[in-house]
């Protein structure tokens, strides 16, 4: 089915998907691809967030799992910080990947390891007072890149958005940070 979608100005849409989609219908007809219409837009928005954040990011010499780590600790960690298991599962990448980057970071002067008042054998990961500038300053920056990168829909459309992204998320079962 060939459904015709246009912009506010009356201005017919087509994207890659659509391109997909139509050579699906002609190649099996027989086949209800519409799921591709939703997962492969998702996929390919996907991958060009990600580019556009990761431009963003290099644009203040930051990789973006570097501010994914720092923010994590800014939003989640109060004065005590995370340990790293925390860290872990609130950042969903393996143990020795976040050893890794907490080494990376803690070398920059963003992070430091401070050991647990309470359980010597726990490490508590901190930011660092140039860790917390660092976050605080570029959180603005980066919010105002994603509302550029959200532009072409406005505060409605984002709601309802949001709304139908979160039933998704849910019905997957992605519910937690661990």
């Amino acid at each position: 089915m060939n459904v015709k979608n246009f912009n506010r100005e009356g201005k017919e849409m087509r994207d890659a998907v659509d391109l997909i989609t139509e050579h699906w219908h002609t190649a099996r007809p027989d086949v209800d691809v519409s799921p591709m219409a939703i997962i492969g837009r998702i996929n390919r928005i996907s991958r060009v967030l990600e580019q556009e954040l990761k431009q963003f990011f290099a644009g203040h010499g930051l990789e973006r799992w570097e501010f994914d780590v720092l923010a994590t600790l800014r939003r989640s960690g109060g004065e005590v910080g995370l340990t790293a298991g925390a860290l872990n599962r609130a950042a969903m990448i393996t143990s020795g990947a976040i050893t890794n980057r907490i080494d990376r970071l803690a070398a920059k002067n963003l992070v430091r390891r401070v050991p647990s008042p309470d359980d010597r054998r726990s490490i508590f990961v901190q930011l660092t007072a140039e860790g917390r500038e660092l976050v605080d300053r570029l959180l603005p920056l980066h919010v105002a890149n994603e509302q550029r990168l959200l532009a072409a829909l406005g505060s409605t459309d984002r709601a309802q958005l949001a709304d139908l992204l979160r039933t998704l998320a849910v019905a997957l079962n992605d519910t937690t940070l661990d």
